[in-house]
């Protein structure tokens, strides 16, 4: 009777055990998605009061009371205004790229030049479709703070852009002399050849512009072509 009632007492106390256990991931999941809820909430917040009254006109107090959140919390993600927006232009232009990334998978394209030029059209027809994030994204996107952050974004999602672009490089069967300096020079060309047209159709219409603007891409990756020596 005793080592039945101990082995009871065992059974009762492990599935009292397993049931604290249960209940604290249960309650670490629920902070999680609070944290993550507030996070979003002054990332969106803030990207609506940057497009519309401009990141100068714009304080912390204003994005955490429209958020919904103290003040204090604010600065439990971010170090002040700057920051945010660093992250919210590195957010933003991670997501562009990851869109045309989903759908370029759907493609049966096979060189890097070809699949470059694809994600780049996709980029383009989704700003077109979202002048507001274009002029966001332009106006405050540097090389710097693109690249700085964006090791950050991908830490929050399953797929971050840097393993994208180091996929792609790695399975061309081109190479290319510096990739980094290369992605670098078509993003900046995209960025600041995309906004006239799509905004002022200055000094062509973006779909007019496109051919001029690939065969730009297209000569950038070649120039930087490393011809493979004979053996």
């Amino acid at each position: 009777m005793h080592n039945l009632i101990s082995i009871s007492g065992r059974n009762i106390q492990d599935h009292t055990g397993s049931g604290k256990r249960g209940k604290t991931v249960k309650s670490n999941g629920k902070a999680a998605a609070n944290k993550k809820q507030k996070k979003d909430a002054l990332l969106n917040t803030a990207f609506e009061l940057f497009t519309r009254q401009g990141i100068h006109n714009t304080t912390i107090s204003n994005i955490a009371e429209k958020a919904g959140v103290a003040k204090g919390t604010f600065y439990l993600y971010f170090k002040d205004k700057y920051d945010l927006r660093n992250r919210l232009i590195a957010r933003k232009a991670s997501q562009v790229f990851l869109l045309a990334d989903r759908a370029l998978q759907e493609t049966d394209l096979q060189t890097l030049e070809d699949k470059i030029v694809f994600l780049a059209d996709h980029i383009i027809n989704q700003f077109s479709r979202d002048p507001v994030l274009l002029r966001f994204i332009s106006k405050n996107l540097s090389w710097g703070i693109f690249k700085s952050q964006l090791m950050i974004v991908g830490e929050e999602d399953d797929v971050s852009l840097p393993s994208i672009i180091d996929e792609a490089f790695r399975t061309s069967k081109v190479r290319y002399k510096n990739p980094e300096v290369m992605i670098f020079m078509i993003i900046e060309l995209l960025s600041s050849c995309s906004y006239s047209p799509i905004l002022y159709q200055d000094p062509l219409p973006i779909e007019a512009l496109k051919p001029y603007l690939f065969e730009s891409i297209r000569s950038i990756m070649r120039q930087q072509e490393i011809t493979p020596t004979a053996e």
